[in-house]
């Protein structure tokens, strides 16, 4: 299943930047650009602050319980997800909503899908083995280090 162009712009809207603010006149918005590299960037990596997330965007990683591995292409500082998918956890395992979250291109033995997963329950993935998630081509390259963002979704 292939998510496309939907979730590319979710990981471009990570790199804008508000230049400059109209201020509260009715009828204007704050004025934003993408925050792209530099010219002699091919990829950006660590884009999300390591103070604020322990995972970046690009890292493989494997759930601690759950038979499944990913690679993050997102990051909700705390729980974002609706609170029917919260309650449908069961209450001995529900992670706190206070922590960050992380979307991943999710793989098991079985499938790929997308996961919402907390930073608890996610450890490094330390495998080497590649991730083969039908959407990361479209995303990211695949370096020593994990994967890193392609060029074209920082723009």
């Amino acid at each position: 299943m292939s998510h496309g162009w939907g979730i590319g712009k979710r990981i471009a809207a990570l790199f804008r930047r508000k230049v400059r603010d109209e201020g509260p006149v009715k009828g204007h918005q704050p004025v934003y650009e993408t925050v792209a590299p530099t010219e002699h960037d091919d990829t950006l990596y660590n884009a999300i602050d390591q103070r604020q997330a322990r995972f970046q965007i690009g890292q493989v990683v494997q759930h601690r319980i759950f038979d499944f591995r990913g690679v993050i292409f997102d990051v909700d500082p705390v729980f974002a997800n609706s609170d029917e998918w919260y309650e449908a956890i069961p209450e001995d395992m529900r992670p706190s909503k206070d922590q960050p979250y992380y979307h991943l291109f999710a793989e098991n033995d079985k499938t790929h899908y997308v996961a919402y997963v907390s930073e608890g329950n996610l450890l490094p993935d330390e495998s080497d083995v590649p991730v083969t998630h039908p959407d990361i081509p479209h995303f990211f390259e695949r370096t020593p280090d994990g994967y890193a963002l392609k060029r074209a979704h920082a723009n």
